[in-house]
């Protein structure tokens, strides 16, 4: 399984173990920042970095050639269909919120602004429209009373993020294809950024 890994921070880095703890080769890393611990994290692992051309869309060029997967790892950036196409099974990503709901970029601070009891973590195909490509896998968590978006981020959801990612990576492994189930748009909402 060839992957090519598009992320960022601290998430990124542990995105990167993660997979070469799965046995998979990851044939290059795409990163926002030249100067972002994942590019530094790769280079040391002796994996290829790209640093995209535009923050915002990763591009067919920027994918390694022969990635079976791509898979991103708090990457902002939209993976544009031709990147998609060149991959065999195009991507996955990991959203800290049990989609459709919280669809965007501030998943956790909306779950807590929400005041939902229960908080999950989904991995999905990467798609057109931000967030709402079909479910590979999911898991839910409870939130702890009186909990900040970054305590339920750090204690529960970025380790359900690898626990999830990793059991992604074995299926498509085992099976050459990666579980499907499309999101059920009348339970979407939207999680856009909140003002400071």
């Amino acid at each position: 399984m060839r992957i090519t890994l598009v992320g960022s921070r601290h998430f990124g880095v542990t995105t990167l173990n993660m997979l070469r703890q799965h046995g998979v080769d990851i044939v290059r890393v795409v990163v926002a920042d030249a100067e972002d611990r994942l590019a530094a994290a790769a280079k040391a692992a002796g994996i290829e970095v790209i640093v995209q051309a535009d923050p915002r869309l990763v591009v067919a060029s920027e994918i390694a050639a022969g990635t079976d997967l791509i898979v991103t790892a708090h990457s902002h950036a939209r993976i544009g269909e031709d990147a998609l196409a060149a991959a065999r099974f195009g991507g996955i990503g990991y959203h800290p919120s049990l989609l459709p709901r919280h669809r965007g970029i501030a998943a956790v601070e909306w779950t807590i602004k929400e005041g939902d009891p229960i908080a999950g973590g989904t991995v999905y195909h990467l798609a057109d429209r931000m967030d709402a490509g079909a479910i590979a896998a999911q898991e839910w968590c409870f939130v702890k009373k009186g909990e900040t978006a970054r305590e339920l981020w750090e204690r529960a959801l970025a380790p359900l993020g690898q626990k999830l990612l990793g059991e992604v990576i074995d299926y498509a492994k085992a099976h050459h294809a990666l579980p499907a189930k499309p999101q059920d748009e009348q339970f979407a909402t939207n999680a856009p950024n909140l003002p400071k």
